[in-house]
């Protein structure tokens, strides 16, 4: 049996921890909903929501991270990894 397929994660669960992470992003930064709402375009009940149930479209996904100077880690999500040597592929 494929042990990847059993540590992998369920889209809830991703989508919890990517909800906690710009929770704690937006508290970090002292800032509330409301002012995430008129900061990023989002409306308010999108934020409770997502935060809550962790249900969000991707593009207000982006406004907030864009409002909350995150967008850069989304920017990255596929960059793809350079090598210099054939050492460095190998250790992976």
């Amino acid at each position: 049996m494929n042990s990847q397929f059993l540590n992998q994660k369920t889209p809830n669960e991703i989508a919890k921890s990517l909800a906690e992470k710009v929770k704690v992003q937006r508290k970090k930064l002292k800032i509330s909903q409301e002012t995430l709402a008129q900061k990023s375009g989002v409306n308010l009940g999108s934020i409770k929501r997502f935060e809550l149930k962790y249900e969000i479209s991707l593009q207000s996904f982006i406004k907030i991270a864009i409002a909350l100077n995150i967008d850069s880690e989304l920017e990255n999500l596929y960059t793809s990894k350079t090598y210099s040597s054939i050492d460095e592929i190998i250790k992976g």
